[in-house]
């Protein structure tokens, strides 16, 4: 896969924290991604389609030892009219998520993906875990372009201590197999984890260099209900958003999320902070009502971003939607990194 270097790497020394460093950084950041994507922010929407998971993450509510949530599969009727019927006019993408569910897989997002391609021209991506090399081929025949999945922390042990997805050595194989095989991948990690050192962060910056991405997200720990960690306290939103700025000078040709989670981590204000860091990505959740709640990834009260919500936060930092979706984009992209 070809791809831009880096322009910068966070180090101690020059990772700011607060105050008047910040205050400069994050506007620096923004001027990045203006300078490359104009004003324009690509609106997708999700819909999480199963919260069956067979893995135990120790920040996560669906990890498979937490007997009291509900478990739900969606049909595959039921979304994909609530996608082809109901989705808002602003969305260019859709990204099909689940918990870590094979069967759901197979049995509910394959065929979704058959249809989605068939009756639009929506971008199709999927947010599914670690699955074997023939069913990621089995999605990206089926018709979906982008594959999102999160690394989470980039230090190995620290990997294993939190409980994440197997391992972490596969989990960066899964993320080189699938960029090899042509998809856009994204992935990610979290900022705030429990026992997290500075020295830790720093490699999940390092990791993320190293990887054949496209994009990459960063996710404030909030700490979940229903987990292990639900009785620690969440670190500063400056952490988040120092490091989502840290992100863009690193990569300024990347597509950066502002996550939900963002809200969860300072009420109100979270989300345009984001936004003014230089995300320029922004999800409209569509999952049926029925389902939100036990789709817990971090809260059951959770901060659903509508339509509303979201095009409000693009408009009060005078940004506005692209017209061009993601996989538009990568598409283009591709092709001016080919000849360069």
């Amino acid at each position: 896969m070809l791809r831009r270097p880096v322009n910068y790497l966070p180090t101690r020394a020059d990772h700011p924290k607060t105050g008047r460093e910040q205050e400069a950084f994050h506007p620096a950041a923004a001027a990045l991604a203006r300078e490359r994507f104009g004003r324009k922010v690509f609106v997708r929407a999700v819909v999480e389609v199963s919260n069956f998971c067979r893995q135990n993450c120790s920040y996560c509510g669906m990890r498979r030892d937490n007997r009291s949530l509900e478990r739900f599969r969606a049909s595959h009727d039921q979304i994909a009219e609530l996608i082809l019927e109901h989705r808002p006019p602003s969305v260019t993408d859709i990204n099909i998520q689940a918990g870590e569910d094979p069967k759901a897989v197979r049995e509910l997002v394959l065929p979704l993906i058959q249809t989605l391609r068939r009756d639009s021209n929506l971008g199709i991506s999927v947010c599914l875990g670690s699955l074997t090399p023939e069913l990621y081929d089995q999605l990206q025949a089926a018709g979906a372009s982008v594959y999102i999945l999160k690394f989470e922390t980039g230090d190995p042990a620290h990997y294993t201590e939190m409980q994440s997805p197997g391992s972490f050595e596969e989990r960066t194989a899964n993320i080189r197999y699938l960029a090899a095989r042509g998809w856009n991948v994204s992935s990610g990690f979290i900022a705030g984890l429990p026992n997290q050192s500075e020295e830790c962060l720093l490699q999940s910056f390092r990791v993320a260099a190293e990887l054949p991405l496209d994009g990459c997200s960063v996710s404030p720990f909030v700490p979940g209900d229903e987990t292990p960690c639900a009785h620690l306290s969440a670190p500063s939103i400056d952490l988040t958003l120092n490091s989502m700025a840290a992100l863009r000078r690193m990569r300024p040709d990347w597509l950066i999320p502002a996550v939900s989670a963002l809200n969860l981590a300072e009420p109100g204000s979270g989300y345009r902070r984001g936004l003014r860091t230089g995300a320029n990505l922004v999800t409209i959740n569509m999952t049926p009502s029925a389902f939100r709640d036990d789709y817990l990834l971090y809260k059951r009260n959770r901060f659903i971003m509508t339509e509303e919500a979201i095009l409000r936060a693009i408009e009060a930092e005078r940004l506005e939607p692209s017209a061009i979706g993601l996989a538009q984009h990568y598409q283009g992209r591709k092709a001016q990194l080919a000849v360069a």
